[in-house]
């Protein structure tokens, strides 16, 4: 059994020096496969599917590499502890596509096998535009064919029409076989089978058994974080084992297999050096866990040496230049973290001596004066960004938009704009004047806008999630900060 994945468990995020290399990796010398699993829609089954290929490759002595199609956090998390291996984001929002090729194949380059799991439906991404943001745009920008993992509880022939409709939307994509989920007994399996090779001239690598004891536990803001559950292998063994007798693997890895990919270059980055003999204190427990991979790797290619401690069970901070507190669930811990006056005093007493604080949506929540949970109690908390939230029973905010900095910042100067991913069910009412003007769009069109962002002394905090790697400079303001307090 896989213990709760903590902070000495950490899954590998350095899987070889990589980042200095900015043009990526110039060619590919062996033969590989990689493959997006996409779906016909959300809930259809990818997550559970991605993780049971991931452990039944593994098993088979192959390196895998996961990564997941867009912001999420809680796939790739799922990912991680399965398979112990760093899952990474591929976001065509925040990344421009030079930047998003060069850290695909920079990562691909130590694995036998790239499985990207897709994001909602296979051409659903960034509004109507099924060539932006989508695992469609994806798969066709990085030259790898598509896996359709199709629905098969009540259906027969029609099943073909299904997998019809998504060939034909874009003849130009490939889509180099399907897989069908929920799937009950073989005699089902063969008539769903010969429809789609039959009607669509599609390779069907077989189907997913229902195995219940794989199901994942969900909760408001989607899965339940690998860290906050306890991870049994042996379900995904067992799992694995079925599918291995009903899918056809060889099949899968041979319709996957590449030798090229599309050329790209990372933007210059931090010197090696820039933020060496800087300490980055990184809250990582069961209420702060949403970081990015590439992000870490990021921070220590430019020389910071990173410390984990828990906001929930530490009362110590570690000794630090940098405070990095990032998104998760504080409302579902706001009392453990309000009982802790240790640390929230040491948080605080960062936060006055001018410490270089970036907190990102839960992290801003805890960063607060008070938090009201779902239940309606209200907790005192750090009170370093002077504000108050409050959980509401939808979503006040969800998907892509841009921010501009309408001065200095922890991490943008006045006028950048940086590019990243709201998703909170939080309203954060502050105390002083927002630092960044947000909007959001949607084919051409903007939809809203809004302010949003805090910065008090050397601690900014917004609910925006970012990747670094659109814009490096943020590590270079940030470690500015950084050199300036100490």
């Amino acid at each position: 059994m896989l213990s709760r994945v903590r902070s000495k468990d950490r899954v590998n995020t350095r899987p070889g020096s990589v980042l200095p290399d900015r043009h990526g990796v110039t060619g590919m010398s062996d033969r590989r496969s990689a493959f997006i699993l996409a779906g016909t829609g959300s809930g259809c089954g990818k997550t559970t599917v991605t993780l049971g290929l991931l452990t039944l490759l593994q098993r088979r002595g192959l390196r895998v590499q996961p990564f997941k199609v867009g912001p999420d956090y809680l796939d790739t998390a799922w990912h991680s502890a399965v398979t112990g291996v760093a899952s990474r984001n591929l976001d065509s929002f925040m990344l421009p596509p030079p930047v998003l090729n060069a850290l695909f194949r920079q990562h691909f380059a130590t694995a036998d096998v790239a499985v990207i799991e897709g994001v909602m439906g296979l051409y659903d991404g960034h509004g109507s535009d099924p060539d932006y943001c989508s695992s469609a745009a994806l798969a066709k920008q990085l030259a790898v064919p598509v896996i359709l993992l199709v629905d098969g509880k009540a259906v027969s022939t029609s099943i073909a029409a299904t997998v019809m409709g998504f060939q034909h939307f874009d003849p130009q994509l490939h889509i180099a076989g399907a897989i069908v989920n929920r799937v009950n007994s073989d005699s089902h399996f063969q008539l769903l089978k010969h429809a789609i090779e039959h009607y669509c001239h599609l390779p069907v690598l077989g189907y997913v058994p229902v195995s219940p004891g794989v199901a994942l536990p969900e909760r408001h803001l989607g899965l339940v974080t690998a860290r906050e559950s306890v991870v049994d292998a042996q379900p995904w063994h067992d799992f694995a084992t079925r599918l291995e007798q009903t899918l056809d693997i060889d099949r899968l890895l041979a319709l996957s297999q590449t030798t090229t990919l599309p050329q790209g270059k990372l933007p210059a980055m931090p010197a090696p050096a820039a933020g060496a003999g800087l300490t980055l204190a990184l809250a990582d427990d069961e209420a702060f866990n949403f970081y990015y991979a590439d992000n870490l790797q990021l921070l220590e290619y430019a020389g910071v040496r990173i410390v984990r401690f828990s906001p929930l069970h530490d009362h110590e901070l570690p000794t630090c230049q940098m405070l990095w507190l990032g998104g998760g669930y504080p409302e579902l811990h706001a009392r453990a973290l309000s009982a802790n006056q240790s640390m929230r005093d040491a948080i605080l007493a960062a936060h006055q001596r001018g410490v270089a604080i970036y907190a990102e949506c839960g992290g801003l929540m805890y960063l607060g004066d008070t938090l009201v949970d779902a239940t309606g109690d209200e907790w005192p908390m750090v009170g370093a960004i002077p504000g108050h939230s409050r959980m509401n029973n939808k979503l006040t905010r969800f998907g892509y938009c841009e921010a501009r900095a309408t001065q200095q910042t922890l991490l943008a100067a006045e006028g950048e704009t940086l590019r990243g991913h709201e998703f909170h069910y939080s309203d954060f009412t502050p105390c002083g004047d927002a630092v960044l003007a947000c909007h959001k769009t949607r084919d051409g069109e903007v939809l809203k806008r809004w302010q949003g962002g805090w910065q008090v002394g050397n601690t900014f905090a917004s609910y925006l999630h970012l990747h670094f790697a659109q814009r490096p400079t943020m590590l270079e303001h940030w470690f500015a900060a950084a050199r300036s307090a100490s």
